[in-house]
């Protein structure tokens, strides 16, 4: 099955500060939602991880994948804005 890359990685902040994580395909999004998330879940990630299999399934595009986890990531406050990014090491 193909992982479906997104256009754009979606950087996220997960562990502790500073350690950040490029998501880049809608397979490692649904990896990153079920297993590392953290607890602090709501409904924006329920339906970011149903998005995400939806997309595996060949029903919705990646798109509304990467949506859904940025939606999920600020629901989460795990999103790392583009402007942190400029003087920061991507793991």
């Amino acid at each position: 099955m193909d992982s479906k890359p997104f256009e754009t990685p979606v950087v996220v902040e997960l562990g502790h500060v500073g350690k950040y994580r490029q998501i880049r395909s809608t397979r490692e999004a649904a990896e990153c939602l079920m297993t590392v998330w953290p607890l602090n879940r709501g409904p924006r990630h329920r339906d970011a991880l149903d998005t995400c299999l939806k997309v595996l399934e060949g029903y919705r595009s990646t798109a509304d994948a990467r949506r859904a986890l940025i939606e999920a990531a600020k629901e989460s406050e795990v999103l790392v804005p583009d402007d942190r990014l400029l003087d920061s090491k991507l793991h």
